[in-house]
């Protein structure tokens, strides 16, 4: 398991829409397995899961994402991957989760730079 946590100011809405849109066309086998937006007052919760097919481990990762907005102007991020190992009892191979967590730590910084 690998994960990343941020706080990052900026729009809810147009974060996740770019999130979605640079996991989804950084990789072929990559899918947004489901969603979910919570709202409380002026709380707003958004809930991503994204799978992708890990060839160096021959099996799929799960990414998900976590972003609170609670109206102050900065998105609280967290985004753990799990997945990638085939053994029984230990986890074997990390490398697909931390190479899929490079993956969204990219498309995050490029969001960062504009």
């Amino acid at each position: 398991m690998a994960k990343l946590e941020k706080d990052i100011r900026t729009d809810l809405s147009k974060l996740m829409a770019y999130l979605d849109r640079g996991i989804l066309e950084g990789s072929v086998s990559a899918s947004l397995e489901d969603k979910s937006t919570l709202k409380s007052g002026c709380v707003t919760c958004e809930v991503r899961v994204y799978e992708r097919y890990s060839w160096l481990g021959n099996n799929r990762l799960s990414l998900s994402v976590t972003a609170l907005d609670v109206g102050d102007g900065t998105v609280h991020l967290s985004a753990i991957t799990s997945g990638g190992s085939q053994a029984v009892l230990v986890k074997v191979n990390t490398f697909g989760e931390s190479n899929f967590l490079e993956a969204f730590r990219n498309v995050l910084d490029n969001y960062q730079k504009f």
